[in-house]
């Protein structure tokens, strides 16, 4: 039976466990959480959590790439075999384990990862049901003089994936349940930081969906992952379909592969505030959306851009909501933690990210400036002129440049400079359409976000789906399940003419 959603239950949760930002605790999602899953979806033992990633041998964990896709050719013919019954009855199994062990599995990998919040790994799993199933593959078929044209979305077969740090297992379960409504298995190589956290929900996933329908390594991951088993993804012959949601090198590499490749690449969000809206909801939404995990999220806002003449009302409205307001001196300390100026081949000094402090919170990065704040800081803010290392750099840390602009115009043209062309997301505070219509043409980003935060972009508390997956480089735009299949025509020729 098909999986039914309760839509006030998820924003329930969403404003419960993933808006709680100062909240700093677990108890909201614990409380939020749904009943417990029926007896053959109980949530996944504790115990596991200390389980040895040798004993993860089986369910899918596989220690060489030929094994894995082997396997995973396997369960894509026995999920062949049974049909888009079976692609249903997958997908609920892996909707409600996401939320039945959200809890303990977002423990995990915050505590794999050490980096985001742990709130907020946890919310994120309670959102998987967000993620559209079978319903997306609909058929398309014209009828005419000449006979019927039918055109199927059919499955690659076995889809290699590859995962993030930053969001391990909610990312993983979002490409799960996208290639297996397409019919596929799909067999990950997750980022080193996150292969823990991806083996414990694998096998789980797999445990529970061999007791229910008999297929076997559906889905499959490599132990130890690296870039020689992401190497030997690309090349196998049993892999027909590439995901990457990381780096730009992975990124490089897959679309180099020679095989067809999605590939969500990197981003740097800028936004745009004018003199027409009110300061307190846009402070409200920009915090929201930057420190969202700590602004681990590609979609996460990364630098302002805001008209001169409403700069202080900005400033002080996002203060009240909670931010923190660094002084020049101390902006440019923390840059000097922050980043490193190191030459590139030319012989140019460019920042070099500190990998420590990505993902860290916000009072973590105020100590490094002399500052003891509550963990519960959601994010900083400091203005900075518009070619700093803050507004240019991808930097996935709560802290917030703030740039002043004399234009719109002129918002807009450094908006476009900073995102450097990724066409990854932007977003805009203003009432204007006028405004609006100009910087969604010049930007000409994948997600567009108007007068809300940036994830409301992903269907949080927005109209529209989710996925963790957002191909900005290959141009599919936010994943579904039609992003991972092939189409196929068959075509009739004269018969079934009913006019």
């Amino acid at each position: 039976m098909a999986l039914q959603i309760d839509e006030n239950l998820v924003r329930s949760i969403v404003s419960e466990v993933v808006r709680n930002i100062t909240a700093g605790t677990a108890a909201g999602a614990a409380a939020a959480a749904p009943a417990a899953a029926p007896s053959a979806l109980q949530p996944f033992s504790p115990s596991v959590l200390s389980t040895s990633p040798s004993a993860l041998s089986s369910h899918g964990i596989f220690q060489d790439v030929p094994s894995a896709a082997a396997a995973a050719q396997k369960g894509f013919e026995q999920l062949r075999a049974k049909g888009v019954a079976a692609r249903k009855q997958v997908i609920d199994i892996v909707k409600k384990l996401a939320v039945a062990n959200a809890d303990a599995w977002g423990k995990f990998e915050f505590e794999e990862t050490k980096i985001g919040r742990l709130e907020h790994k946890i919310g994120k799993l309670h959102l998987v049901p967000l993620v559209p199933g079978v319903e997306w593959i609909r058929p398309y078929a014209l009828s005419g003089d000449h006979g019927l044209m039918h055109e199927e979305y059919t499955p690659f077969g076995v889809v290699a994936a590859i995962l993030p740090v930053t969001h391990s297992v909610p990312t993983l379960s979002g490409n799960i349940i996208n290639a297996i409504a397409a019919g596929n298995s799909i067999l990950f190589n997750p980022h080193p930081g996150g292969a823990r956290s991806a083996a414990l929900a694998i096998r789980a996933y797999n445990q529970a969906i061999q007791t229910a329908t008999g297929i076997e390594n559906l889905i499959c991951t490599i132990e130890k992952p690296t870039l020689e088993s992401f190497d030997a993804l690309c090349k196998s012959p049993l892999v027909n379909l590439l995901v990457v949601t990381g780096g730009p090198g992975v990124v490089n590499a897959a679309m180099k592969s020679g095989k067809r490749a999605i590939c969500a690449g990197p981003g740097n969000p800028p936004v745009l505030v004018d003199d027409t809206v009110c300061t307190d909801k846009a402070a409200k939404d920009i915090i929201y959306g930057c420190g969202f995990d700590n602004n681990l999220l590609c979609i996460g806002e990364k630098q302002v851009f805001v008209l001169d003449r409403v700069a202080n009302a900005l400033i002080r409205s996002m203060e009240k909501a909670g931010a923190v307001r660094l002084l020049p001196a101390q902006v440019e300390k923390l840059a000097r933690e922050v980043f490193t100026m190191k030459p590139d081949a030319g012989g140019c000094s460019h920042p070099v990210l500190n990998r420590e402090l990505v993902g860290k919170n916000a009072n973590v990065l105020a100590s490094r400036v002399g500052l003891n704040l509550p963990e519960a800081t959601p994010i900083l803010i400091g203005e900075t002129d518009a070619d700093h290392p803050f507004v240019m750099e991808e930097q996935m840390m709560p802290m917030l440049p703030i740039v002043r602009v004399k234009t719109v115009e002129e918002g807009i043209a450094l908006a476009k400079k900073s995102e450097h062309g990724y066409k990854h997301s932007s977003i805009i505070h203003s009432l204007n359409v006028d405004r609006m219509t100009e910087m969604a043409r010049t930007m000409d980003t994948t997600l567009f976000v108007k007068n809300g935060p940036s994830t409301t972009g992903l269907g949080l508390d927005g109209e529209g789906y989710l996925s963790y997956s957002i191909a900005t480089t290959t141009g599919e735009g936010i994943t579904n399940p039609q992003t991972f299949t092939r189409t196929r025509r068959c075509v009739l020729v004269d018969a079934l003419k009913i006019y």
